[in-house]
Formats: structure tokens, C-alpha cells, sequence
């Protein structure tokens, strides 16, 4: 049995509470808001977030950092992507450096290019080793985690003790974890396809077809690839949970909130009109600011995602980005 807490009460936190709690940890929670902590403890349940879900009993909830945080063996990040950087120092004083830090966001940072475990390790530097630093990702909605129906994801971390330790604390019959040692193929992959998301729900907003789709997935793979090899990861790992299967599920699901930002756009409606009526965090958004600045930055051609950030940003008319789209200058198809 391990000693978790998980930083985050939103719905994926909540729902990895019970994961982990039914493969044998002992669980506390950290919200920061006073209410939730007082109904996850006192009815076993989350008020804002999977409110049909009954926690099991031994998860307990905390609104200080410092009393979630005392003798933990594993701390789990499930906080919005631009909030990281600002709870992971706050947590940095509480912890003694045995610790595996594991992050399920998913995300890039605007202006420093950083992803998630990179900015862990930035900020727990002196404290946390970076081969105590890890990620799991994978095409797991939070709602079907929740349900227990079926899930794979994957672990990867700096070192392999860690990722073993992240596979073991996570497994459980319905939520099986794969190991993987390309840490930042699997970040990069789990996070551009949030930008591949909000096309796609963009394409079904606009009624643009199954065609534009099936293009959007594979040349959106291929997008995403580009970008990770040339940081250093695997190719091999973009066919795979958090490459290929992760962009099927946010491609393709209601559940998506991406897919949902777009497909808003693709009816008709603007960006900040969509931002006020959701109550959880598109990482795609951010991460479609990030992934087309870096790849200014950079020079390499990401067409898709300079085509999403033109109408999330720039007020372009989706069906003149898809036009700009399909008619860019002949290309093979193999080149990266």
C-alpha cells in the first residue's frame, strides 16, 4: 500500500482517486475549495465535478497543502496546465525529495515551450531528483474512468524505477498501465492532440464531413509527430496510447471538452462565449497558443495547428482555414 495524494479535485483527479483506491492505496485528495472537501468527506462525493460518482469511503479530502502532504510516497498532479508551475512551488517546501511525482496534465506552457514534467523538474530542483519525476497519459475521459469501463494508458518517467513504481500504484483490472521510457514523445503526443481535437469538433460543428475527418486524424498524427521528433522523441511512440489512441478519443467523443471548444466555433459561436459557459479547462486552447509559437520559433511547418490557432485567435472563418488547408502547395505525404 502507498501513501497518494492527488493535487486536484476536478474530474480527472477525482476519478484517479478511485482508481487508485482500488488498487490499494491510500488516497487523500487536495481541493481548494473549502465546500468540496467538506462534501467529499462527510458524503463521499465530488459537488462539482462527476457528482454521480460515490467515492469510497477511505478517500479523505484536505484544503491545506501541508496536511495532504505529510509522509506520502507519491504525489499525483491533476491541475489545469497553467496552474502547475504555481502549485508545484507551493507544494516544494512540504515535501523531503523520497517522493514520485507523477503529472496527468496535459499541456504545453505558453512563452517557456516547457511541458508538464519539465516544469516539475525546473521547480523541484534542490528537492526532487528528476528520476523521481513521471507522467501517465493516455486516452482515459475521465467519465469512462469513473464508470470503471475499460482504460489504457501509459507511465513514463525519467527513470525506469519510477515508471514501474507509476504502473503498480495505478493498475488495476479496468485501468491498465503500460510502461514506456520516451517521456517526452509521450507528453507531446497527449498534448497536441488537444489542438487535433478542437479541429475535429470544428469539422462536425461546420458539418464538413467524415472525409475532412479521417484527413484530420492522419495528417494531425503526422503534425504531431513532426513536432516530437525533432524534441527528441521516438517515432514509434505517436502510434501508439498517447498518440494515435489518445487522438482517437478526444477526436471523436462527446465527452471531449476540446472537441467541444470547436465544435461551438464550428456552429458559429465565439471563443470567449464558449470559454463562459464551461466549467472545466480546455488544455487545448493554451497548448494551440504554445505548440504554433514554438513552431514559429522553430520554423517548422505544423499547418493544422496554424490553422487552429487562426480561428481561435485570429477570428478566422473555419471553413477559409479548411480552404487555406486544402489548398497549400502539393506535398508528399511521407516527408516529416
Amino acid at each position: 500500500m502507498r501513501n497518494v495524494t492527488i493535487v486536484g479535485a476536478g474530474s480527472f483527479g477525482t476519478a484517479l482517486a478511485t482508481v487508485l483506491d482500488t488498487a490499494g492505496n491510500n488516497v487523500q485528495i487536495w481541493a481548494r475549495e473549502p465546500e468540496v472537501v467538506d462534501t467529499i468527506n462527510a458524503e463521499h462525493r465530488n459537488p462539482a465535478y462527476l457528482t454521480d460518482l460515490q467515492l469510497p469511503s477511505g478517500i479523505k479530502a484536505y484544503n491545506e497543502l501541508e496536511k495532504c502532504l505529510r509522509s506520502q510516497d507519491m504525489v499525483v498532479f491533476a491541475t489545469p496546465s497553467h496552474t502547475l508551475r504555481e502549485i508545484s512551488a507551493r507544494i516544494k517546501p512540504c515535501l523531503d525529495g523520497s517522493e514520485i511525482l507523477v503529472t496527468v496534465t496535459k499541456g504545453i506552457e505558453n512563452d517557456t515551450f516547457k511541458t508538464m514534467s519539465q516544469i516539475l523538474v525546473e521547480v523541484m530542483e534542490g528537492v526532487t531528483y528528476e528520476d523521481n519525476i513521471g507522467v501517465l497519459y493516455g486516452p482515459s475521459h475521465a467519465e469512462e474512468v469513473a464508470m470503471l469501463r475499460p482504460t489504457t494508458v501509459v507511465a513514463a518517467a525519467y527513470s525506469s524505477r519510477t515508471t514501474r513504481a507509476i504502473q503498480e500504484a495505478f493498475l488495476t483490472p479496468m485501468f491498465r498501465v503500460y510502461a514506456n521510457n520516451d517521456v517526452i514523445g509521450v507528453e507531446i503526443g497527449g498534448s497536441v492532440k488537444n489542438i487535433m481535437a478542437i479541429a475535429a469538433g470544428v469539422i462536425d460543428g461546420a458539418a464538413l464531413g467524415d472525409n475532412a475527418k479521417a484527413a484530420l486524424l492522419t495528417r494531425g498524427l503526422h503534425e504531431m509527430r513532426r513536432m516530437g521528433v525533432m524534441l527528441g522523441a521516438h517515432p514509434d511512440t505517436f502510434a501508439g496510447l498517447t498518440g494515435m489512441g489518445d487522438l482517437i478519443v478526444t477526436c471523436t467523443s462527446e465527452h471531449s471538452r476540446n472537441r467541444y471548444v470547436g465544435h461551438q466555433i464550428g456552429m458559429g459561436k465565439g471563443l470567449e462565449e464558449i470559454k463562459k459557459s464551461m466549467n472545466m479547462v480546455a488544455e487545448g486552447i493554451k497548448t494551440t497558443r504554445s505548440v504554433h509559437d514554438w513552431a514559429l520559433k522553430n520554423h517548422v511547418e505544423m499547418p493544422i495547428t496554424s490553422a487552429v490557432y487562426k480561428v481561435l485567435f485570429e477570428g478566422m472563418d473555419p471553413r477559409d482555414a479548411l480552404n487555406n488547408l486544402m489548398t497549400r502547395d502539393p506535398k508528399h505525404e511521407a516527408v516529416i
